[in-house]
């Protein structure tokens, strides 16, 4: 492969990948986008705008949209963005694109129901001759977008292209930060969707910032149990994509998780608070395989299994706070 990555391909066309897309042309590279939807690679060529998962930000003319995945693949490196449960089969289909070697960089925040594979697991699956690379902090899809200082982990094991990587895409207000730790920076990613929920529950049930706070630090405790049971690094989960990135997603309804639990704590089911939404709560996909996962390699995980029977409709919003609070007490460490 080419030691310069000047042409990258994203692969999906949602908020996170439209933003992503504008991070990288920003940061001076030629930026290829595909979009499964027809719709949105002709919303974004005739109006330079993904009027359906990212209205009111332009899209620069120098962002090619596509639908064909063989086109946008023509890349020094490869950005996947497809939501978790559908990385697998869009890997699947970019795979007879890929030679050996080229760079993809998984965006998606998530463990796959079923296998309870992580994204890189589904990529050695798929592509095996890959060279594997995670995306993945605290960002916002609209702020990134626009510009907003942003910084994210970019976990790779190869250090040599990690730094190839990092130069290509930061920009003055996108800085990426090097790991070698993979699974930390997966784990951080998807156990923090599942932890949002339960803090937009607590918000939606009126329980105060104190609750919050109680909430995200002892979900820490439950992400970080995870991700060393994995093999992850605690250092990597208390940075980034860890702890920064639970704490921008536990504490704003722009976090598509939170909002979630917000709805849910009004009253609505888990189907009813999801139907006809364009965008995905990674979170509710996820907490299945969160928790089966969990408890193959014996972890506890309270504060994200009570966020599964919530969405199971096994419990409701107010009995599952009592049920944690009435837990017996131990020692916090």
């Amino acid at each position: 492969m080419s030691p310069t990555i000047q042409r990258i391909g994203v692969i999906g066309a949602g908020a996170w990948g439209a933003a992503l897309a504008i991070a990288c042309n920003r940061a001076g590279r030629d930026v290829t986008l595909w979009a499964r939807e027809a719709e949105v690679v002709a919303s974004i060529q005739s109006t330079r705008e993904n009027a359906l998962f990212l209205p009111g930000v332009k899209i620069p003319e120098s962002v090619n949209a596509t639908g064909d995945i063989a086109h946008a693949a023509q890349a020094d490196a490869i950005l996947v963005v497809t939501p978790a449960q559908h990385t697998r089969s869009a890997l699947a289909v970019l795979a007879p694109h890929v030679p050996a070697g080229m760079p993809v960089i998984l965006c998606a925040k998530g463990i796959e129901r079923g296998s309870l594979s992580l994204m890189t697991e589904a990529l050695s699956e798929t592509i095996p001759a890959a060279a594997a690379a995670v995306l993945s902090g605290p960002s916002f899809a609209k702020e990134v977008a626009n510009g907003l200082p942003t910084a994210v982990t970019l976990a790779c094991a190869d250090r040599a292209l990690g730094d190839r990587i990092v130069q290509a895409i930061t920009s003055s207000t996108f800085r990426l930060y090097y790991s070698n730790d993979l699974i930390g920076a997966e784990i951080g990613g998807s156990v923090k969707n599942v932890l949002a929920i339960a803090c937009g529950i607590a918000d939606g049930l009126g329980l105060g910032d104190s609750a919050r706070a109680a909430l995200i630090t002892r979900g820490f405790a439950e992400l970080t149990r995870l991700g060393e049971a994995l093999g992850g690094r605690r250092e990597t989960l208390t940075g980034l994509c860890g702890l920064g990135d639970l704490i921008l997603t536990c504490s704003s309804a722009q976090s598509r998780n939170f909002s979630l639990g917000r709805a849910l704590a009004s009253g609505q089911s888990s189907k009813d608070a999801l139907s006809g939404k364009h965008s995905i709560a990674e979170g509710a996909e996820t907490a299945p395989a969160l928790i089966a996962l969990a408890g193959k390699v014996g972890v506890e995980m309270p504060i994200c299994e009570t966020v599964l029977a919530i969405l199971e409709g096994r419990t409701t919003s107010q009995a599952a706070v009592i049920s944690l609070l009435s837990r017996p007490s131990r020692a916090e460490l």
